[in-house]
């Protein structure tokens, strides 16, 4: 009986202090260590989603939007060599205005002054190669052209408008008329093809010798261009897309008498990789770009019969520091007296490099009479 009792105590013992058995014990072990995998492997897939599933679906729009969102009046030109490019012309009548937009930025900007000076004559905006609607080469496709002036410089992009011209068969002479980069372009091509240019028009010009300055250096290439990388990896991720419904950020154009369609297109661009990587390309070359129409410049001067005209503003951009502004504007100063000293100089109160859509009647206003004396001069003769 004494030796039972024992036995009894003994096991007792073994049973451990919160009643439950060792395997129980290792059930609830195991049962841990399920959820914690459990866990882990929830986490992975929602990662994966946010990782794949937004490129994914952003891609999936942009071949759809592509093709939705082509402006009507549109049209895609085959310019040779593989390539082609979009053109968008408004308006009746010659002269004939061409408008080539600043750097990194497609022809939508033009929307304002295009609708404006159009009810005079006609009015064409283009897109340069790989910005907006023209599709640009693969690595693997040539032209040829490359090999002398480089990509997404001056002498190639004005090698792409004189081919894009003569596809659209655009009447000549013509103004022309550009912005930052466009203004280097419209130099490049004037002195170039200068029995095909009436009046040139330089707005907000940019000094051929301004990346010599140190500072300025440092701003464009350690400060501008990585957030134009940035925006151009967002766009690549689809978080351009996933900000622009949460309202985070928004088109350039968003005035109330700006269409829908206008709005949706400047979207699209936002979340298009390939363009922000044309901008970016734009932006970088823009030394090499400067240094091409300063070259040509001084081999082949400019054509007496050319008008020239010179818009500016208070600040290249508002948004630098005011040392920055003022370095430039010296340089421009400078570059026009010795470039073009009997250029008719137009100043525009408080405006900067963002005149073109931020104060766009100052310009619509000059190119009209621009024209009016045109057709007039036409009439008389």
């Amino acid at each position: 009986m004494r030796r039972r009792t024992e036995a009894q105590a003994s096991n007792a013992e073994r049973v451990p202090a919160d009643g439950k058995e060792p395997h129980q014990k290792g059930k609830s072990r195991a049962g841990g260590r399920v959820s914690y995998g459990s866990v882990l492997i929830a986490i992975g897939k929602c990662l994966l989603v946010i990782i794949f599933v937004p490129p994914f679906l952003n891609y999936a729009s942009l071949q759809r939007e592509g093709q939705m969102l082509l402006p009507k009046d549109g049209q895609i030109v085959d310019v040779g060599l593989g390539q082609k490019m979009h053109l968008l012309c408004k308006g009746q009548g010659q002269p004939v205005v061409i408008l080539d937009a600043p750097t990194g930025m497609s022809s939508e900007v033009w929307f304002h002054v295009q609708e404006s000076v159009a009810t005079l004559t006609k009015v064409c905006t283009f897109d340069r190669m790989g910005l907006g609607f023209s599709r640009r080469l693969l690595p693997n496709e040539t032209t040829g052209t490359e090999k002398v002036w480089g990509l997404s410089t001056t002498g190639r992009m004005v090698d792409d408008l004189h081919r894009l011209l003569q596809a659209a068969a655009i009447a000549k002479p013509f103004v022309l008329v550009g912005s930052e980069l466009g203004a280097l372009n419209g130099r490049f091509y004037s002195h170039i093809h200068d029995v095909q240019v009436s009046d040139l028009v330089l707005i907000d010009p940019i000094p051929e010798d301004v990346f010599e300055d140190e500072q300025w250096r440092q701003y464009w290439y350690g400060k501008l261009l990585p957030s134009l990388q940035a925006r151009q990896f967002s766009a690549a991720t689809g978080l351009s897309r996933m900000l622009l419904i949460l309202g985070v950020i928004e088109p350039t154009l968003k005035e109330e008498n700006v269409s829908e369609e206008v709005i949706q297109r400047q979207k699209y661009l936002l979340s298009n990789p390939a363009h922000q990587s044309s901008a970016v390309d734009e932006h970088y070359f823009l030394n090499e770009s400067a240094s091409q129409v300063r070259d040509i410049a001084k081999y082949k001067p400019l054509s007496s019969s050319t008008s020239v005209s010179v818009i500016t503003g208070d600040y290249f951009d508002q948004q630098i520091p005011e040392h920055l502004n003022q370095m430039v504007g010296e340089l421009q100063k400078k570059f026009l007296e010795e470039s073009y000293p009997s250029a008719n100089h137009i100043h525009i109160k408080g405006a900067d490099r963002r005149m073109i859509y931020k104060k766009p009647s100052a310009i619509s206003q000059h190119l009209r009479k621009l024209v009016s004396r045109r057709q007039a001069k036409q009439r008389s003769e």
